[in-house]
């Protein structure tokens, strides 16, 4: 089969080889073992073989690889699959709805529909992480059949002026580009057949041709003007105002700049998974234009190349992406970057649930960015919980996928506000010798006063939420030499030493030596705290935040005001801080992942009065009198959406009306309008503060 008809002879094929066509494409080039069936391998051969395969579809195709590919082998390919719905959301919105819109638009003109024909025929496609392809094979497809319309209002050749040429993909592995060059000849040859006819199709089909410009490269590597350079088309030009059709002599041909498209859903990896080849693809892009560059998730690398390949010649694109990248900290290392080039969010798909056709889909999170220098008004899309999406036009998409101006929110070591400072909870690094389940705490055989001096309730966010009860030792370095006196606490504490001193870390090795305590102590035990957890889930109308006693202690699972007025309570449990805390901070696939430094210090509260703070004092008391008339349901019984209290949401209700009216005098609409006025107050409290610090920078040189 990769061996021309006519070379044959010379091989000295057997006869029965005879039957079999000239392949040619690299398909069959060299040698490999043939495998050995048992009886029942070759039973499902045959029964494979007795399916109609005309009609295979690459959606399925690309599922069918996947499933015989393992897990490991599959995610070193890079074959990522994705669906055919999936891969809409992003050829659609990208550049396939605005030839739609221009066909429509041509009605019966031969010159708009001509033009549209050369217009497609021009237009490339470059997934720079194409695995087996799926993109560039639906892309394919879909500009088949808009073509063919064209085709069938001229009543024109039928033959197709698209060119598998102008589809372009880079993959890291060889086995995914065969696969992915496969998939466009199929495509071809599935296109041909429909809307040409079979025997078109069959003419064309064999020996293969050439199969587009796919080729074996780390995409974040390679030049991608190298790869897919600048290249011009000619299209008919007329001066005519009632756009009647030019006689032939008067046809005027001007050069337009080819559209080129970038698509593809690149791997993502967050920067704790990263290996040290996967750091040095990012160093080449960001190292020299930001510090923070280790921070990001692999997929950014994709969107910085994508904005300075467009940067030069006239490009769009878009990629299926984690949500991390339009969230937290990642926002103010990226996006400037991003903008910088001149590229602005043209659509976006908000998070929603990843899901394909293949037998092992990825259960992850994502988004969809597309990014184009030609913004005029752009469309934010969005699924609800039953996947269907809805598409509204906006003025603007900012970088955290909302509608409203380019603003960046940066993580501070203080509040921008005048609300009191968060910390950590303190940090056990104990191998689990210092907490203590409640029968651990039996277990230790203490009197009562001994309990009394050295143990500790402890929360963490699972404790705080769900009310297990768990214990801690929680002894001062004043009692350090009398407890380990006591046999089993001395064991555990010896338990302590030995994994500290067994770390790879200096810090850790170093706490060692404070065997007795927490590696991090960020509170003295006898001050009330305000808690919030750390990861919570979305799905509450309120974050869970709480009052804790004096002798509680706080893990690093939890955030914490210490010794605080209760007046700080109301605004981490008002509506406002939940629409705070869900557009800047960090989401674990959809679950909040609270921040002091990017969350409580950048929420921005205006200047609020004695009586104010009076006012939200006594709305965090109600709330926490209508939770304790409820006891002992825990913070999760309390605010599951579907059975939450009467007597505990009026509480939020009331609590979130004072607040709303020290904001704007009225409750707020909706959330995108308390987005609006926060992030608007945002802007303006730290440009005053910048202005200010400028201002005492120069009368400081000054003096």
């Amino acid at each position: 089969m990769d061996t021309k008809i006519e070379d044959r002879e010379e091989a000295n094929f057997r006869p029965w080889a005879e039957q079999f066509p000239y392949v040619n494409g690299g398909l069959f080039d060299g040698k490999a073992d043939s495998p050995r069936f048992s009886r029942i391998a070759r039973s499902y051969l045959f029964r494979a073989g007795e399916l109609d395969w005309q009609e295979i579809n690459p959606d399925i195709f690309g599922s069918m690889i996947q499933a015989v590919a393992d897990d490991e082998e599959r995610g070193s390919l890079g074959m990522h699959y994705t669906s055919v719905p999936n891969i809409l959301k992003v050829l659609d919105p990208l550049f396939l709805d605005d030839l739609r819109a221009q066909l429509a638009a041509a009605g019966d003109n031969v010159r708009k529909l001509k033009n549209l024909r050369r217009r497609i025929a021009s237009v490339r496609v470059f997934d720079p992480a194409c695995g087996s392809g799926n993109f560039l094979v639906i892309a394919y497809i879909k500009m088949r059949e808009i073509e063919h319309e064209i085709v069938r209002w001229l009543d024109d050749d039928p033959k197709s002026w698209i060119k598998l040429e102008n589809f372009y993909g880079i993959e890291i592995k060889s086995f995914a580009v065969e696969i992915a060059r496969l998939s466009l000849l199929i495509a071809e040859f599935q296109c041909d057949a429909r809307l040409i006819n079979q025997q078109e199709a069959r003419l064309n089909v064999l020996p293969l041709h050439r199969t587009g410009q796919i080729h074996v490269g780390n995409a974040l590597r390679l030049d991608w003007l190298e790869f897919c350079p600048p290249a011009m088309r000619m299209e008919e030009r007329t001066t005519d105002l009632f756009d009647t059709p030019p006689k032939q002599a008067e046809i005027d041909f001007e050069a337009k700049e080819v559209e080129t498209y970038i698509c593809g859903n690149p791997p993502y990896l967050g920067s704790t998974w990263q290996s040290q080849e996967h750091k040095a693809d990012l160093a080449g892009i960001f190292k020299q234009r930001t510090q923070a560059w280790k921070s990001l998730d692999y997929v950014a690398g994709w969107l910085m190349k994508a904005a300075d390949y467009g940067a030069t010649i006239r490009a769009s694109s878009a990629f299926v992406s984690t949500n991390s990248i339009c969230q937290g900290q990642q926002v103010s290392i990226l996006w400037p970057l991003i903008f910088a080039t001149g590229r602005r969010i043209a659509f976006a798909h908000t998070s929603f649930k990843w899901a394909n056709l293949a037998s092992k889909n990825a259960g992850v999170t994502v988004i969809v960015v597309g990014l184009s220098d030609e913004v005029k008004r752009p469309k934010q899309f969005s699924a609800n919980e039953n996947g269907e999406v809805t598409a509204k036009v906006v003025n603007h998409i900012n970088a955290y996928l909302i509608s409203g101006p380019d603003i960046v929110v940066y993580k501070t070591a203080k509040p921008i506000s005048s609300i009191h400072q968060m910390d950590f909870g303190s940090k056990p690094v104990d191998g689990g010798s210092l907490l203590l389940k409640a029968s651990g705490r039996v277990d230790l055989a203490l009197n009562k006063e001994q309990e009394k001096l050295f143990v500790c309730r402890v929360y963490g966010s699972d404790e705080f939420i769900n009310g297990i009860i768990r214990y801690c030792l929680w002894v001062d370095d004043a009692h350090r030499d009398d407890v380990a006196k006591i046999k089993n606490i001395a064991a555990r504490f010896e338990h302590v030493a030995q994994m500290r001193a067994q770390s790879r870390k200096a810090r850790t090795r170093q706490g060692a030596a404070w065997r007795h305590r927490f590696d991090e102590v960020r509170q003295v035990g006898n001050e009330a705290i305000i808690v919030v957890p750390a990861i919570s889930s979305e799905n509450r109308d309120f974050l869970p935040c709480g009052l804790l006693p004096a002798a509680s202690i706080i893990t690093n699972k939890n955030y914490a005001i210490y010794d605080a007025p209760l007046w700080n309570m109301a605004l981490l449990a008002s509506r406002l801080h939940w629409v705070w805390i869900g557009t800047v901070c960090v989401r674990l696939e959809m679950r909040f992942s609270y921040s002091n430094t990017l969350g409580w210090n950048t929420f921005p509260v205006p200047t609020l009065t004695e009586k104010n703070k009076a006012d939200l004092t006594r709305c965090a008391e109600d709330i926490l009198l209508a939770r304790e008339a409820h006891f002992p349901k825990t913070i999760a019984d309390l605010y599951d959406p579907e059975n939450m209290p009467e007597d505990l949401r009026r509480a939020h209700e009331r609590n979130d009306e004072t607040l709303e009216r020290i904001y704007i005098g009225r409750r707020f609409r909706n959330d995108t309008e308390r987005l609006e006025k926060l992030f608007d107050l945002y802007t303006k409290m730290t440009q005053d503060k910048e202005t200010k610090a400028k201002t005492a920078k120069k009368a400081k040189a000054k003096s």
